[in-house]
């Protein structure tokens, strides 16, 4: 964590330099409704995640079963690690260079910006640089999902909602289904074959595109409530004035 405290001391000497702005501007202070998005966040990752794999293993004919070897000891270093790496990841991705960016070029474009910096750096973080068929399955799939974080930072103005929906799905792949860099796990995949052509495609598809089209749906239903919420004040403070102006004629 302690990476982690240093790339905020970052963050804040680039705001203030840079922006004269403080820390609060990432949403970075928990409130109500920030630890909501972070709930919500986790259980959109949680059900996508879930029903990724499962699909993949119906498809693939694969099977699974409890470590005997995981530990609560081994539970607690899963989410330290998963939690550490997901936090790096969105300071450096969702946090204040975006956050600058967003004021300097817009955040349309700050976001696409964000996405293809995060699909480039996965082709080093998951070592496929050099391969040109897995360089072009990881660019797609994380610069998908990277302009998914960015998105929801921007429509949220807080980094909550994509360290939720980041965490929850690397826990359930890591932790859940033992697929990633800390080996065995909760569960331990045996037996099952690689999926070929349209039906290896179909699972990518929607490894991809699920739980962006959540946060889709999610983020535009928030919005929708919100702007309601902000016409029927404005219409309650028409009212009050018009009540008011009439009193006094």
């Amino acid at each position: 964590m302690i990476g982690v405290l240093v790339q905020l001391a970052i963050s804040w000497i680039l705001l203030w330099f840079v922006e004269k702005e403080h820390l609060n501007v990432l949403g970075v202070i928990p409130t109500k409704k920030r630890i909501s998005q972070l709930s919500v966040g986790i259980a959109i990752a949680v059900v996508c995640c879930v029903g990724y794999f499962i699909l993949a293993f119906e498809i693939e004919s694969k099977a699974f079963k409890v470590n005997p070897h995981f530990t609560l000891i081994s539970l607690l270093k899963g989410i330290y690690w998963v939690l550490n790496s997901v936090l790096f990841e969105e300071l450096i991705f969702r946090g204040a260079l975006l956050y600058i960016a967003m004021m300097r070029i817009g955040e349309m474009k700050a976001s696409l910006l964000s996405a293809i910096c995060f699909g480039v750096y996965h082709w080093f973080s998951f070592g496929v640089w050099g391969n040109p068929v897995p360089m072009i399955f990881v660019f797609l799939m994380t610069s998908i999902w990277g302009f998914m974080f960015a998105m929801s930072f921007v429509k949220t103005k807080s980094l909550y909602l994509p360290i939720g929906l980041h965490f929850g799905w690397n826990f359930v792949t890591i932790i859940i289904f033992s697929n990633g860099p800390l080996g065995g796990q909760f569960l331990l995949i045996t037996g099952g074959h690689a999926a070929e052509g349209l039906v290896s495609m179909s699972v990518f598809v929607f490894q991809v595109f699920a739980m962006p089209l959540v946060v889709y749906w999610y983020l535009r239903f928030t919005n929708q409530i919100a702007s309601s919420q902000s016409s029927t004040s404005s219409d309650r403070q028409y009212h009050q004035e018009f009540v008011e102006e009439s009193s006094i004629l």
